[in-house]
């Protein structure tokens, strides 16, 4: 879809539903997005829900999840028996990581810089002989052998803001297990799962998918759920666990489905959240929201290099720069001071754009960047 599409669309409509941006200058998605009030909302009809019913009705919660299951399938391009909830990204890259029988000379290869939490875990499996290797993109060929058993990499890089090259990457590697961290990026750009090649796609959601903290989601190919066993076993793990008055006892059997890496009661006022958010990003379609977000990207690009500004990436919904002389963490407390909210990673001042940003936004950062050059002015 073209931006012609894109611009149909009545984003001031769009915007009023976020609360917070009536006063606040909000460019800080990649740290973290704003919640929709219907999200918000969501929340409260849930535990009015269970007061009014003394939650009797809670199996049928699951019922509203596999509705919110097969919204997340529509949005990534899988099928609902792909999707798991899981409450951070640290537990879907954890079942990654505990599912690998791991053998000495096994090599895990990620990019250098990388999200800490896609670095930790892999760097304490060091202790088992296994390499972990940490390597621009540039020299990612040169990283990958007939050992690597796992690439692991961030749609969007938190640094730099570089849209990865999944499909390229998918291809150096086809015989490891391609894990993808789609916390930056997912609701703000198009993922097809199937057309990159994606073995698992972790996403936590309280950046892009405008989400609260605690509502996540996983997808697992089919294929790999054959082999990869879940790491979290609780009451749900056994494949009938919805027949709540004779559980079973004994060893269990998991389901097939990726469902099987759920295992326990998750937070479902959180996931609640989650699903009116993602009725909005359906609602829009995800091509016409990256093309409403990499516009604006691409607007707020050629007003940081009108100010002098260097760019890390043009590719992508975060825009990282960094002005000569001045701090990039100096600049974003004094853009705080004037209600303008940025952030600075590793010496870059990060700038994030969503759907629910506008053009008097970006005025409104180049005019507060300029002024902090000319005080006097």
């Amino acid at each position: 879809m073209g931006q012609g599409q894109a611009e149909q669309v009545d984003w001031a409509a769009i915007r009023a539903q976020f609360p917070a941006l009536a006063t606040k200058t909000f460019l800080n998605s990649a740290t973290m997005g704003q919640l929709p009030q219907a999200a918000s909302q969501a929340v409260l009809t849930h535990l009015q829900r269970r007061d009014q019913t003394a939650a009797v009705d809670a199996p049928k919660w699951f019922d509203d999840l596999d509705r919110l299951r097969a919204k997340l399938a529509q949005l990534v391009h899988a099928t609902p028996a792909d999707i798991a909830f899981i409450p951070s990204t640290a537990h879907g890259l954890s079942i990654a990581l505990s599912g690998i029988d791991w053998q000495p000379g096994d090599r895990i290869v990620t990019l250098d810089p990388e999200f800490p939490n896609n670095t930790y875990g892999p760097s304490l499996l060091t202790r088992r002989g296994v390499e972990f290797i940490e390597a621009p993109l540039n020299d990612l060929a040169q990283a990958i052998n007939d050992r690597t058993r796992l690439v692991i990499v961030s749609a969007l890089n938190y640094v730099t803001g570089m849209r990865a090259p999944l499909a390229e990457i998918r291809r150096l590697a086809p015989n490891a297990l391609h894990y993808v961290d789609a916390t930056q990026g997912c609701g703000a750009i198009r993922f097809d799962v199937q057309a990159l090649g994606i073995d698992m796609l972790a996403v936590h959601g309280y950046k892009w998918m405008l989400s609260p903290t605690g509502a996540g989601f996983l997808y697992v190919k089919p294929e790999v759920r054959k082999w990869l066993e879940p790491n979290v076993i609780g009451w749900r793990s056994h494949l009938n666990w919805r027949d709540w008055s004779n559980l079973h006892h004994g060893t269990p059997i998991f389901s097939e489905d990726a469902e099987r890496y759920e295992g326990y009661f998750p937070a479902m006022p959180l996931l609640c959240a989650m699903e009116a958010s993602v009725d909005l990003f359906l609602s829009l379609g995800t091509d016409v929201i990256e093309q409403r977000v990499l516009h604006l990207a691409s607007l707020l690009r050629k007003k940081v290099e009108a100010l002098g500004g260097t760019i890390a990436h043009d590719n992508s919904p975060i825009v990282c720069c960094r002005f000569n002389g001045i701090e990039s963490n100096v600049l974003a407390a004094k853009l705080l001071e004037r209600n303008i909210i940025v952030s600075a990673r590793h010496g870059w001042l990060r700038v994030s754009v969503h759907l629910y940003n506008n053009a008097a936004d970006l005025d409104l950062f180049a005019s507060a960047v300029h002024q902090a050059f000319h005080p006097q002015a």
